[in-house]
């Protein structure tokens, strides 16, 4: 063997060593989404290398690229903030959570694949993620309504819209929210309230305040009551079960908007969460968002 093919089998025996002893790796809670929907992003870097890395201190220590159908790069909006200064010790895992949704253009349903590239400036190195993909699906418009947003200051009151659309995820049936403007061109948020049944229909009510009020059946004998404000939170959430009446939305003395019929069973999911499981919640899974 010459002394040059020597050289190029070392240094691509050191290369290998070095992409065995760092790996980055992209996760997802889910692989479907909405238009518009948190397209939340974990990116997994372990450190096997024997040395502690400085990672996060600049922008370009993580660059996340997004591809769409037959490996066309998507639009990226604006850079992912990933900046944050981190040692990582040798045998260490670090996570970096990110939403792309904001900084990637994903209106359009579709196949996508993300990867990510960690770069290690001190080594001259980098290290891709395997490509993981996820879809965006369309969801049907079962409701919407426009409403008004008073502004702090002088000027006409602000107008968003809120909508309720239904997609399966999976086997199940969703039931989400949309905040947007009337155009649903610029979306606040998007997210589910909890499965529902294929028979059943919400029942949406806004308030003096604008809040949304939702109650929609979930089970065979099962509600959920959600409350969202103008700015897309998720304030309220209560399950109400059949008992000798159906759950409904009512108007009560005060002319509040509460559920009425039915019984309601209280749940660690509850929003807020009831006193007796407030002690537990850290432990037990909870639903979105």
């Amino acid at each position: 063997m010459t002394k040059t093919g020597l050289l190029l089998c070392l240094v691509v025996g050191a290369l290998h060593c070095a992409r065995a002893q760092v790996t980055v790796e992209v996760l997802l809670d889910q692989d479907q989404f909405l238009p518009g929907e948190a397209v939340s992003v974990a990116v997994r870097v372990v450190n096997r290398s024997g040395e502690t890395l400085h990672l996060g201190q600049t922008q370009d220590w993580l660059a996340i690229s997004v591809e769409g159908r037959n490996g066309l790069v998507v639009e990226k909006i604006d850079d992912v903030p990933v900046v944050g200064a981190f040692t990582l010790g040798s045998s260490q895992m670090a996570t970096k959570h990110v939403d792309l949704a904001p900084h990637f253009n994903l209106t359009q349903p579709g196949r996508y694949a993300i990867t990510a590239t960690v770069r290690i400036d001190a080594w001259g190195a980098e290290f891709t993620s395997p490509r993981k993909s996820f879809d965006v699906i369309q969801a049907v418009k079962l409701w919407e309504t426009d409403f008004g947003v008073p502004r702090s200051g002088p000027g006409e009151p602000e107008v968003r819209q809120y909508a309720l659309q239904q997609a399966r995820y999976l086997k199940d049936l969703q039931l989400y929210v949309r905040v947007s403007n009337p155009s649903g061109t610029k979306v606040l948020r998007v997210f589910a309230l909890g499965p529902m049944v294929s028979f059943g229909q919400p029942e949406p009510q806004l308030d003096p305040r604008s809040n949304l009020h939702v109650l929609f059946q979930s089970g065979a004998r099962s509600f959920l009551y959600c409350v969202i404000n103008p700015d897309g939170e998720l304030i309220q959430r209560q399950t109400h079960d059949y008992s000798a009446t159906r759950p409904h939305l009512a108007l009560n003395d005060a002319r509040e908007i509460t559920v009425t019929g039915g019984v309601r069973r209280e749940t660690p999911n509850d929003i807020p969460v009831p006193p007796q499981y407030a002690v537990l919640t850290n432990d037990l899974p909870r639903l979105k968002p």
